[in-house]
């Protein structure tokens, strides 16, 4: 039997083994999936975290990842010709401003997660308070059930306008009459030089999450100097798969 017969064979045997893995949404209790997911979330539960969310991105990932290590018989976080953990979550739709992985070959689903939870590196993972997100998918191959988790700590997108709203909802909550920038690409441009007086001061920041406000900020804010404040969202550079929000406040 030939290399290409042979991963054609498994690839058919994963989608009449598993196919509710390939529907969006958590999965079943029940599947090798479920029973990773629901043992690391009663991993963290037990210490005080907050439970990860099921992301269809990253099991799409892990699930690609976890089919070429059945086909190939060999464990690795990259295997040969394959893109790393980045680009293959990336591509799956993923957007994150942290990542990580596990992966294992086991018998069965309480034996790979018992495994993990006695390795300092996976547990580390399912028990790190940074992410928010994870993925999980199991396929059966010649040597065990290869198993992958991709975690990440999830970012929203949100158009610029949005980015803006986010923000000066949360400086109208600290007591500032704050809009949106007339001028946003001023208040963007790094090399745009604002008049010096001691009544505004500009702040530029970039952050992975717009739910709060940043240290430089909030030591403006509380000075209680400033009574208004206008928001622009910029462009800001980040790796594929890594969102990163870049904002620029006028407070004066």
């Amino acid at each position: 039997m030939s290399q290409f017969t042979r991963s054609f064979a498994l690839l058919a045997a994963i989608l009449l083994m598993a196919p509710g893995a390939l529907f969006a949404g958590p999965p079943h209790i029940t599947t090798p999936e479920g029973l990773l997911f629901s043992s690391l979330n009663r991993e963290r539960a037990s210490q005080g975290l907050p439970a990860l969310q099921w992301d269809d991105a990253l099991a799409s990932a892990a699930r690609q990842h976890a089919v070429r290590m059945a086909q190939l018989d060999q464990m690795s976080h990259q295997l040969p010709g394959e893109p790393n953990l980045l680009a293959r979550a990336s591509e799956a739709g993923a957007r994150f401003s942290v990542i990580a992985e596990n992966v294992a070959i086991g018998p069965d689903p309480a034996v790979i997660h018992t495994m993990w939870m006695h390795s300092p590196g996976h547990r580390a993972n399912i028990l790190s308070p940074q992410l928010s997100a994870v993925g999980i998918a199991v396929v059966q191959g010649n040597s065990g059930l290869f198993a992958a988790q991709d975690f990440s700590q999830k970012v929203v997108t949100s158009n610029p306008d949005q980015q803006v709203q986010q923000v000066v909802s949360l400086l109208v909550a600290r007591g500032l009459q704050a809009t949106a920038a007339n001028d946003a690409g001023a208040s963007c441009d790094v090399n745009h030089k604002f008049a010096p007086t001691s009544a505004a001061t500009l702040v530029r920041y970039e952050t992975p999450n717009l739910d709060k406000l940043p240290d430089v900020l909030d030591q403006q804010l509380q000075t209680r100097k400033f009574r208004a404040a206008t928001v622009a969202a910029c462009t800001a550079n980040s790796a594929p798969g890594f969102s990163r929000f870049r904002v620029a406040v006028l407070l004066f």
